[in-house]
C-alpha cells in the first residue's frame, strides 16, 4: 500500500468520526426534555371603590385680610394754648366715653375778649334805646325786655326781630348786628378750647400732654372706637359676580378661639390693574377683636350642578381621578371647583361610575385591581384568602 493510499484512507476515517459525533450530539439533544416553566407571579392590590354621586353643590369664596377701624379720627387744634387736665389722662390706651372731654386748652383770655364784646354790645344797645322808644314805638318793648336780660355771663341770644324795614336799617346803622354776629363767632371759638370725643373710643396715639402749649393745626392724638371693624379684603374680579352688598360672611382668626358674623358693607369700583381684584370691605363686630388682626373668611358663593366633594388625597395632579372599571385603574380627568382644606369639589365624573375611595400607593393608569366597595365585607379581605398571583 502506497503513502499516497494510506493518506487518503486517514481523511476518510477523520470525516467519518466528525459526521458520526455531530450526529450522536444531535440525538442526544433531541432526547432532552425542556425545564418546566416557571409561573410569574403579580400581587394584585384591593382597592376600595365608592360610587360617584353626583349633586348640587353649594360653594364659598374664601376672603382674607385685616382688620381696621370702622371709626377712627386723627385729633387736630383748632386753637392755640397750654393743654389743661380735663379729668381723664391723655394717654394711651384711654377710654373716653362720646361727648367726654379730651382735652382742655387755657381759654382765660378768650373768654375774657368775649365778656369785653357782649359788654360793648350792651352798651351800644343801651344808647339806642331812646330812638327805639320816639321812632319804634312798636318795637321798643321787645329791645327794652331783651335788654333788661341781657346777662354777659350767659350765650348770646338773637336781637328782636324788626317790624319794617326802616327799623332793620336803624339797627345795622348802629352796627347792632356786625357785634352781635362777632359775639356768635367768639361763642363758637371759644367752645374749640375743650375738645370732646366725636364718638366712644380709646386713644391710640398721644402727641401731647398737660402743660404742653399748642398751636393751631397741631396734631394732638388719634381716637379709635373699639368693637366696630372692618375687614379690607382683595377679591378676584373672576368672582366678583358671587358677590353682592349684605352678602353674610363667617370670620376666623387662627390666634383666637371662635368666630363671627360679618357682612359686605361696600366694594370697590376700582380695579387693581396688576393683581386684577377688587376691593370688598366687610364690617364685623366683637369685643375680643383688634385693629390689625389677621381674619380669614367664607362668603356664600354659587352653586355648582352635578359636581363632587372628594378628600384632597384622591386628586392626581390636580387634573384627574382613578376610577375602576373591569379591575383596571383608569386615570379620569376632571375640572377643580374650589379647593378646600381638606377636600376639593370637582365636576366631570359620570354618576354612580366607581372611583377610589383611599389613596392607592403605586397606582398607575392601567393597573389590574381587586376592587372592594367601600364599607362592604369581602372575602378578599381575609389574608388567607387574597389572590396572590396571575399565570401570564
Amino acid at each position: 500500500m502506497t503513502d499516497l493510499t494510506k493518506r487518503r484512507l486517514s481523511i476518510v476515517g477523520a470525516v467519518l468520526v466528525i459526521v458520526a459525533a455531530i450526529g450522536g450530539q444531535n440525538y442526544l439533544a433531541s432526547k432532552k426534555q425542556d425545564a418546566p416553566r416557571k409561573e410569574s407571579i403579580v400581587n394584585i392590590k384591593q382597592a376600595t371603590t365608592m360610587p360617584a354621586q353626583l349633586a348640587s353643590i353649594a360653594t364659598t369664596l374664601d376672603v382674607e385680610g385685616q382688620l381696621s377701624a370702622f371709626d377712627k379720627v386723627e385729633i387736630y387744634s383748632e386753637i392755640g394754648g397750654m393743654v389743661e387736665s380735663s379729668g381723664r389722662t391723655f394717654k394711651v390706651g384711654t377710654y373716653f366715653p362720646k361727648g367726654s372731654a379730651l382735652l382742655k386748652v387755657d381759654d382765660s383770655e378768650a373768654r375774657l375778649a368775649l365778656l369785653a364784646q357782649k359788654s360793648t354790645l350792651l352798651n351800644a344797645i343801651a344808647q339806642a334805646m331812646p330812638d327805639l322808644k320816639i321812632d319804634y314805638t312798636e318795637s321798643f318793648p321787645a329791645w327794652e325786655a331783651y335788654l333788661n336780660a341781657f346777662n354777659v355771663e350767659e350765650p348770646i341770644q338773637a336781637l328782636p326781630a324788626p317790624k319794617t324795614d326802616q327799623e332793620k336799617r336803624f339797627i345795622a346803622t348802629r352796627n347792632l348786628y356786625t357785634q352781635y354776629y362777632n359775639i356768635k363767632s367768639q361763642e363758637e371759638r371759644l367752645d374749640k378750647y375743650t375738645l370732646n370725643a366725636p364718638f366712644s373710643g380709646v386713644l391710640t396715639s398721644a402727641d401731647v400732654q398737660v402743660g404742653t402749649v399748642i398751636r393751631t393745626g397741631q396734631k394732638l392724638g388719634e381716637l379709635m372706637a373699639n368693637g366696630n371693624y372692618e375687614l379690607v379684603a382683595t377679591v378676584p374680579l373672576s368672582d366678583l359676580n358671587y358677590l353682592k352688598n349684605g352678602s353674610n360672611v363667617t370670620l376666623s382668626s387662627e390666634d383666637i378661639e371662635g368666630s363671627w358674623n360679618g357682612r359686605v358693607k361696600r366694594i370697590s369700583d376700582q380695579i387693581d390693574p396688576g393683581s386684577q381684584t377688587v376691593q370688598v370691605f366687610i364690617s364685623v363686630n366683637g369685643k375680643d377683636l383688634r385693629e390689625g388682626m389677621y381674619m380669614r373668611g367664607e362668603v356664600a358663593s354659587r352653586q355648582v350642578e352635578a359636581a363632587m366633594r372628594i378628600s384632597r388625597d384622591l386628586l392626581v395632579d390636580q387634573k384627574g381621578v382613578y376610577v375602576v372599571q373591569d379591575s383596571l385603574l383608569q386615570l379620569r380627568p376632571v375640572s377643580v371647583v374650589k379647593m378646600e382644606a381638606e377636600t376639593v369639589i370637582i365636576t366631570g365624573l359620570k354618576g354612580q361610575e366607581q372611583l377610589l375611595a383611599n389613596p392607592l400607593p403605586g397606582a398607575f393608569d392601567g393597573m389590574r385591581v381587586a376592587p372592594v366597595k367601600d364599607g362592604a365585607t369581602s372575602s378578599l379581605s381575609d389574608p388567607s384568602s387574597k389572590p396572590m398571583g396571575l399565570n401570564q
